[in-house]
């Protein structure tokens, strides 16, 4: 019951503060009860469980508890002696350096043991590689013998037609018996080895192995035998489970999987090394059975071409390439280029088949031939509006398009050229080209005369023919079409229309009226005489001109004008002459390419396509055009690549030649003439045809003594690159409808870059003519005044010498020029220093009175020696 309730008893807590139910029993007597009320006092003893540790972590231990002990002792020595503070910081201080130096000590004992562990372990990892390689190496000659006595058992078998003899039997049972110590030896001692190591890995799966009386049974067969030899048998086949297997080490960890699908280590994968082996044994065999058939390739060389490009082609390596042009003189890098006659060479020199082609042939196809006239069908009729400047051109066409273009035209002269397309009453239509009749703008007139099928020639009756009408005339029969007169202005009252016809012949244009074949009829733009005579006109003679084009194809064109608009990029004013251009063809346009992002009519009015005969501005250019470049629409974006950039090219070396044959013609030029002077302008226009016509006009400009030189020609506002041009080559900036951002304006005003704006080209060909005028050398004319002869010569102090003159012709003045005559031969040239009469100065003495007379810097005169004096005026030169 006692010790049920002591079972029962609550938990408390000790005075020591332990949670405990009684004290534990360390040592000491305990009673013992037993059965029937019998007890006995039995003697406990309390063992603490042993903990092992190894031998140099125990060691570890005792050394640092005997430290510790050391210091600990050390430390309670220090602290109960009798020392001061100081001493027993410095004390405590050294203390716990050592501690620490201790702690370090033992931390490199454990790393120095657990790397000399590490080493161990790698050494036998490594011992173990080399066992298992070698079992490899013996587990391939084993299947090796198995095979070669596999087929040379089925080799007897379908052999053998009698019973085999007892000598055969024999030199079975020898080959055989030969063969075994081979086998025993090739294992040796690893394989033992092995079959130890494999009977610890109980948990791995393997076959089941051999027993070991077979291969102590082998040895034994390999040793001499002690007692006689036994019969041979009949036959002996092979005996694979005689051969010991060697499994070869497991690479990384056993995996359920590989477990349960007993994992064979034998039928893995070849190694990287095997298969390098493979490679080189058969690159060996192809050598040895002789030298691969050379493969004749056909290698298409363009007129330059880099090495490495013709390596390539060839499929040859670039240094036997390099190697061939060392052989034919030429030094070469792999990156060089060469022509088209040495790559031939060494094409032919590696035995491959050369094709020439030349970079022009991506043009080749790019136009398409003439199309048939099943394809073709009616189109409207391109006139072309020419004439001299103020005849009225513009305000006929305006009052045939019943429109206010003249309004726009700065000056009243126009500068662009245009083109319109007018829809008559009737429902026909006319396109018109509207090209200025200025002197500078005579390619502009060219170009309207090669796109166009019809020339109306307007003339005015009050002026008859005058230089720009007969340049017209040139233009038109150059290019070969037809010319309809339209005689303008017939409402004033000087109007002679009997006179433009007369004058007319004598530029082989015969009118109707005298017999000819060309049109004429009397009109008034201002008052809108006669419009529909004149439509009847182009009409008649398109009808006789039978004019077709085939609208079901690529289109191709002609560019007008182009020029550059803020927002809308390049815009170039294109007429199709046949074909359909449509939103999305990719075309190429003289050196530029791009894409139709938007087509525009004359009215602003966006079209969705435009046929053969309609003029259209488009959107999506890649730069800016030249007007008179060819527009044609290719398949994809890579043809019109590869065409702009080979016409780039081209242009580039054009400019390069050009550049440079003019700079050697000038320099003999100046050697010759001496050093011309040059104003240099940078060009800035709104469209390409204005730009051409200054550069035109201002070139012509030019004599020997100065001209013009134009450093850049663009089409679009003035920037700050041009600005940067124009201080480097000191030049005035001309911009022609076109203004500077304000970037521009203040680099411009920092630099001191003179900007100059425009809006009629009179203006900018007088301003230059003016330039051009101030930085001539003036011109000098000699003026005689008179002569004076010396009569005496006076050694004056500080003044020199001074002649004592009388004038015998003329007059003389101070500050004009003299000459010293002697026998009539010119002796001095220079000034006249003082003019001095009775001690006074004068600024002029007259015929028959005397002077005195001295020279500035000279002073060897002598009587008798006649003075001419004379002035020298300034004539200001002019072009």
């Amino acid at each position: 019951m006692a010790d049920e309730k002591e079972r029962k008893a609550p938990l408390s807590l000790s005075s020591r503060g332990k949670l405990e139910l009684k004290r534990p029993l360390e040592g000491g007597q305990v009673r013992q009860n037993f059965s029937h009320g019998r007890s006995k006092v039995v003697q406990v003893e309390v063992r603490k469980k042993r903990h092992v540790q190894t031998a140099e972590a125990e060691a570890a231990r005792r050394g640092r508890g005997s430290a510790a002990d050391s210091r600990l002792r050390e430390a309670t020595e220090a602290l109960t002696g009798d020392l001061t503070s100081e001493e027993k910081a410095h004390r405590l201080r050294a203390l716990q350096a050592a501690q620490i130096r201790a702690e370090e000590e033992a931390r490199r004992k454990v790393e120095e043991e657990a790397r000399r562990k590490a080493e161990a372990e790698e050494a036998a990892r490594k011992a173990e590689e080399e066992a298992r390689r070698k079992a490899e190496e013996e587990e391939a000659a084993r299947k090796a013998a198995e095979e070669e006595a596999k087929r040379k058992a089925e080799a007897e078998a379908a052999g053998e037609a009698a019973p085999a003899t007892p000598d055969a039997l024999a030199a079975d049972a020898t080959s055989a018996d030969s063969a075994a110590p081979k086998r025993a030896k090739g294992r040796g001692a690893d394989a033992e080895g092995d079959e130890d190591r494999d009977d610890d890995r109980t948990a791995t799966p393997r076959p089941a192995r051999p027993p070991r009386r077979a291969a102590e049974g082998e040895d034994a067969a390999a040793a001499p035998r002690r007692g006689p030899a036994a019969p041979a048998p009949a036959k002996v086949p092979p005996k694979p489970a005689t051969t010991k297997r060697v499994e070869p080490k497991r690479r990384g960890k056993l995996t359920i999987t590989a477990a349960l699908d007993g994992d064979d280590r034998s039928e893995r994968g070849r190694s990287m090394a095997a298969m390098r082996r493979a490679q080189q044994k058969e690159r060996r065999k192809q050598q040895m059975s002789g030298p691969a058939e050379r493969v004749v390739r056909e290698v298409t060389v363009p007129e330059t071409i880099t090495v490495q490009e013709l390596a390539n082609r060839m499929a040859e390596r670039g240094g036997n390439v390099i190697k061939t042009l060392m052989k034919l003189g030429v030094m070469a890098t792999i990156n060089q280029v060469i022509d088209a006659d040495t790559a031939e060479l060494v094409v032919e020199e590696f035995g491959h088949k050369i094709k020439r082609v030349s970079d022009a042939d991506v043009e080749i196809g790019l136009v398409a031939g003439p199309d048939s006239d099943a394809e073709k069908s009616t189109r409207p009729p391109v006139v072309t509006v020419m004439g001299h400047v103020d005849h009225g051109k513009t305000s006929l066409l305006d009052a045939m398009r019943e429109s206010d273009v003249v309004s726009g035209e700065a000056g009243g002269i126009t500068q662009h050229i245009g083109a319109y397309q007018v829809k008559l009453a009737t429902g026909a239509r006319i396109t018109f080209i509207d090209t200025p009749g200025h002197a500078a703008f005579t390619a502009m007139r060219a170009r309207g005369a090669e796109v166009t099928d019809i020339v109306v020639l307007v003339v005015a009756a009050n002026d008859g023919i005058m230089p720009q009408t007969i340049e017209a005339i040139r233009h038109a029969q150059a290019a070969k079409v037809p010319m309809i007169v339209a005689i303008n202005k017939i409402d004033l009252p000087e109007a002679d229309t009997q006179k433009v016809r007369t004058e007319l012949l004598q530029h082989e244009v015969v009118v109707e009226e005298m017999g000819g074949d060309v049109q004429t009829v009397e009109v008034s733009a201002k008052k809108r005489m006669n419009l529909e005579r004149l439509e009847e006109a182009i009409l008649l003679q398109a009808e006789l001109l039978d004019l077709k084009a085939n609208e079901n194809r690529a289109a191709e064109g002609a560019v007008i004008e182009a020029k550059m608009e803020r927002g809308r990029g390049s815009v170039a004013t294109v007429l199709i002459q046949r074909g359909t251009l449509r939103v999305g063809d990719t075309f190429v346009c003289g050196k530029e390419w791009g894409r139709v992002r938007a087509l525009d009519n004359e009215r602003g009015e966006r079209l969705e396509e435009a046929g053969p005969a309609t003029p259209v501005e488009v959107l999506g250019f890649n730069g800016t055009p030249e007007a008179g470049d060819d527009f044609i629409v290719v398949e994809d974006e890579a043809k019109a690549r590869e065409v702009s950039g080979y016409r780039q090219r081209k242009d580039r070396e054009t400019q390069f030649v050009k550049s440079a044959r003019g700079s050697m013609e000038q320099m003999f030029e100046r050697i010759q003439a001496g050093e011309a002077k040059e104003l240099p302008v940078v060009i800035k226009g709104d469209v390409q045809g204005s730009v051409e016509a200054l550069i035109g006009t201002l070139e012509k400009m030019g004599t020997d003594a100065v001209k013009v030189r134009v450093l850049h020609a663009a089409v679009g506002g003035i920037n700050e690159s041009d600005i940067t041009l124009a201080k480097a080559s000191e030049a005035m900036v001309i911009g022609f409808n076109v203004r500077a951002n304000p970037q521009a304006r203040e680099m411009a005003r920092r630099d001191g870059v003179e900007l100059r704006y425009y809006s009629i080209i009179y203006n900018v060909a007088d301003d230059v003519r003016a330039l051009l005028t101030g930085m001539l050398e003036p011109t000098f004319k000699e003026s005689l005044l008179g002569y004076a002869q010396i009569r005496e010569v006076f050694n004056i102090t500080k003044v020199g010498k001074v002649g004592g003159c009388m004038v015998t012709e003329g007059t003389v003045k101070r500050g004009a020029k003299v000459r010293l005559l002697r026998d009539d031969v010119v002796i001095h040239e220079g000034s006249l220093g003082q003019l001095k009469r009775f001690k006074d100065d004068v600024r002029e003495v007259r015929e028959g009175y005397e002077c005195g007379m001295s020279f500035e810097n000279y002073n060897d005169i002598q009587v008798g020696d006649f003075i001419e004096c004379f002035e020298l005026e300034e004539i200001a030169a002019a072009l």
